[in-house]
């Protein structure tokens, strides 16, 4: 199962104790809000592409979206993104689940500018249930993330 090898990743942190397995669906921002009582933009969604032959994540503020326009500056081709079954085959998480943490090999992350006005966010782990609650600067050290990107909108205030 995806969140044990999430536990299993962390717990070279010693912070496999701080995922939290909730009693409700966190499959989507809004579900992932409601059950942790804060504000959807908090939520660390991460969504999956595929650029050429490869797989890459884009780690977003819960009230981002993919901008088309930067999302094609950044990384030369249009957003596609996986299918349910491309993310379990390539990334090793089902939708619902998608994190940056324990993701196979070749997988490439990248963080979104939009999480920058937060202390805290929190990202999924692995399962459709399960939450970390994590520092911009933890996110950034433990998803291993290849660099900072803008390619979303809408996030502004």
């Amino acid at each position: 199962m995806a969140i044990e090898k999430v536990r299993e990743y962390f717990r070279q942190f010693n912070m496999e104790d701080r995922i939290v397995e909730l009693d409700v669906s966190s499959a989507t921002v809004e579900l992932a809000a409601r059950a942790l009582n804060c504000e959807p933009k908090r939520i660390a969604k991460t969504l999956s592409f595929k650029l050429g032959d490869r797989c890459i994540l884009v780690v977003a503020a819960g009230d981002a979206r993919i901008d088309n326009a930067k999302y094609k500056m950044q990384f030369g081709a249009k957003a596609k993104m996986l299918t349910p079954e491309e993310a379990i085959e390539l990334v090793g998480h089902a939708v619902g689940g998608i994190c940056p943490f324990a993701v196979k090999s070749g997988v490439t992350s990248y963080l979104d500018i939009s999480l920058k006005r937060f202390n805290t966010v929190f990202p999924a782990c692995g399962s459709s249930n399960s939450v970390i609650e994590l520092t911009v600067d933890e996110l950034e050290r433990y998803s291993n993330a290849d660099s900072w990107v803008d390619v979303c909108k809408d996030w502004q205030e």
